[in-house]
């Protein structure tokens, strides 16, 4: 793959980023034409820093996080996001928690102390912990009643035999019950710490101020513990087709999920190739897989495909939605058609129409303060927030014949997992 940093298209990373005294990463962007602020703290503490008994603990803590702290009451951040015209949420996935406020600049010197207080001092009452497991829970058996969740949890555990992606993010109902508020405290108190923490400000305040609301708010932490130890094994290449299948009621087409492991952040490059090839198979009407499965076999009602990029293996995903009967047939053209790409090249005219559409939409998903604060703190989980420039001057590089290697490299038509939904 080329270096891009000998690259002759100029890398732009608009942002700044800085490293506080006490080893937090703050990243900042000014746009003074707006007069929003987003802030997005993103937490090294996703689902792969539990350990194993402690499965779906820092989900449940994402909850947590807002039932207050020492300084802020159950219910007053709440009501001073709802008051102020403010927007507040979080999500946790395998590699992060993250947690965003989105608020006039007049408001962030009043919203953004009550967050910081909330993260990094974090009260886990028992009573709330009890209230907000049976929270969680309802969120565990609601997603038993999605075929497509069910289904795609059923093919990371297919496709993961090792790591701990193989796991929910929301956690088992039988281990949750067993969690305590002193686990999740110690949790919390060991990677909730500076050096674990991104804090992302973007919008319509100036550097100078963004940087010292940073560093007033994000100077105490909670006095450190220490989780019981996690050993993160690397995952091992598949060696053959692994296959399951699964009867679920109430759906009425099967569903064919297929997947391949691929590399993480430490191979963006490659990573970032195989989004091409995943456009180039199912991005859109004319391209490969979708003209000829939808539109003229007319053998599936939806097929998609695509690259979920994350810090260590990622995971390459074919989709399909069909009739039972056609399920091998599918397959087995799949399989031919991964085979010709490590075959043939792929035509310079679907390159460049999918280097256009990738290019675009990176380009539009820089427009607003959220996007851009969401950008920055996720690549700086899995990589540096600076990665994130890399995009379209990678995908603009690729050529054919490095398209064909790294599909011979990570898509093997006879090694992947495979998951079949069935009707009952």
């Amino acid at each position: 793959m080329p270096n891009l940093s000998q690259s002759l298209y100029p890398v732009q990373f608009k942002a700044n980023t800085f490293k506080l005294s006490n080893g937090l990463t703050v990243i900042h962007q000014y746009l003074p034409a707006t007069s929003v602020v987003v802030t997005d703290i993103w937490v090294k503490a996703g689902a792969i820093s539990e350990p194993g008994e402690w499965s779906g603990m820092a989900h449940f803590l994402e909850h947590m996080i807002f039932k207050g702290s020492p300084n802020v009451m159950v219910g007053e951040f709440d009501w001073l996001i709802e008051n102020t015209g403010g927007i507040t949420n979080a999500a946790t996935s395998y590699d992060y928690a993250h947690f965003y406020l989105t608020n006039a600049a007049s408001h962030i010197e009043k919203t953004l102390p009550l967050l910081a207080d909330i993260l990094l001092r974090a009260t886990i009452p028992d009573e709330e912990f009890i209230r907000e497991r049976d929270v969680v829970l309802e969120e565990i058996y609601s997603s038993h009643d999605d075929p497509d969740f069910v289904g795609f949890q059923a093919l990371c555990q297919n496709t993961y035999q090792c790591h701990p992606y193989r796991r929910p993010i929301l956690g088992e109902k039988e281990l949750l019950l067993e969690h305590t508020p002193n686990q999740m405290r110690c949790f919390h108190r060991t990677y909730y710490q500076p050096e674990n923490m991104t804090v992302v400000i973007v919008g319509g305040i100036e550097p100078e101020k963004a940087l010292s609301l940073a560093n007033e708010n994000f100077s105490e932490f909670s006095v450190r513990s220490e989780c019981p130890p996690i050993l993160i094994e690397a995952e091992p290449p598949a060696i053959a087709i692994r296959r399951q299948e699964l009867y679920l009621p109430r759906i009425e087409q099967s569903r064919l999920l297929m997947a391949w492991i691929c590399p993480g952040a430490e191979l963006l490059e490659e990573a970032i190739a195989l989004d091409l090839i995943a456009l180039i198979l199912t991005g859109g009407r004319s391209s490969g897989l979708v003209r000829e499965l939808r539109e003229e076999r007319q053998l599936v009602l939806n097929i998609d495909c695509g690259l979920s990029l994350q810090k260590d293996s990622s995971m390459f995903t074919i989709n399909a939605w069909l009739e039972i009967e056609y399920l091998e047939m599918v397959e087995n053209i799949i399989c031919d058609r991964l085979n010709r790409l490590q075959t043939y090249l792929i035509p310079e005219a679907e390159i460049a129409r999918a280097k256009r559409q990738l290019i675009n939409d990176y380009i539009f998903s820089t427009e607003t303060p959220n996007q851009l604060a969401g950008l920055y703190g996720f690549y700086n989980i899995i990589a540096t927030a600076s990665d994130s420039a890399l995009y379209p001057q990678i995908i603009s590089q690729l050529q054919p014949e490095q398209l064909q290697a790294i599909a011979s490299r990570y898509l093997s038509p006879e090694r992947y997992a495979v998951t079949i939904l069935k009707p009952c």
